[in-house]
């Protein structure tokens, strides 16, 4: 059963994107217009809302209490607003996630796969990811390339999790130090690509003969198609 996403977005052209997009990707939509219609229409079918802080009417700081109250779906703010404390009160406020105007795509989606994505329900199937000749298994943290362990480290193994778990998406530089170092201000572009290219290789030791991370330049990573 796909999952359904409520789009709250005054800007028509947004909002008539954002559905496109998500109904490519396997997702049911439900749009609205305005904080107070996106009220009207949250209930417990909604899996995850997209909100747009720039709404006619109530402010989106009052529209994330209002749904939270209603139905603790995750809900990802869209807005072009870069303040960091902005971002932390409206986490504060219950917010899930962040995403800045304009984004990319592919971070949208795999930052909606990442809060959709919930442990306890998945099961083991969902513990154990494998590409190519790669296997991993997240609850004891190993991972094996063509049926030999591949050690490594924290940072690694999140990194290479990432990877697996939104296969064929971008993962911009942004989700990537939001996900695997916490904050975009613990890690810069040459710790990651240090991580990347000790992983490259790690991978490599493992007995495969290509190379599995592809470089999207000026964006970030994703595991070749």
């Amino acid at each position: 059963m796909n999952k359904t996403i409520l789009i709250i977005e005054d800007d028509t052209d947004i909002n008539h994107m954002l559905q496109i997009l998500l109904r490519q990707n396997g997702y049911d939509t439900i749009s609205a217009y305005s904080g107070t219609e996106g009220l009207l229409v949250h209930n417990s079918t909604v899996d995850l809302v997209l909100l747009d802080l720039m709404l006619p009417g109530k402010s989106g700081e009052e529209i994330i209490r209002d749904l939270k109250a209603r139905h603790p779906a995750p809900v990802i703010v869209i807005s072009s607003i870069h303040d960091i404390d902005k971002k932390v009160d409206l986490f504060a406020l219950g917010a899930d996630d962040y995403v800045t105007k304009p984004f990319h795509n592919e971070e949208l989606l795999a930052r909606i796969a990442a809060r959709l994505r919930n442990p306890e329900a998945a099961g083991n199937a969902q513990k154990k990811l494998s590409y190519r000749e790669l296997e991993m298994d997240k609850g004891d943290r190993s991972v094996t390339c063509c049926g030999e362990p591949v050690e490594l480290s924290r940072h690694e193994f999140d990194l290479l999790c990432l990877l697996m778990e939104n296969v064929g998406r971008v993962c911009t530089k942004a989700l990537i130090y939001d996900t695997v170092w916490d904050d975009e201000n613990s890690a810069d572009d040459n710790t990651l690509n240090v991580h990347i290219s000790k992983l490259r290789k790690k991978l490599k030791a493992g007995g495969s003969d290509g190379d599995y991370i592809e470089t999207v330049w000026g964006i970030g990573y994703r595991l070749k198609k």
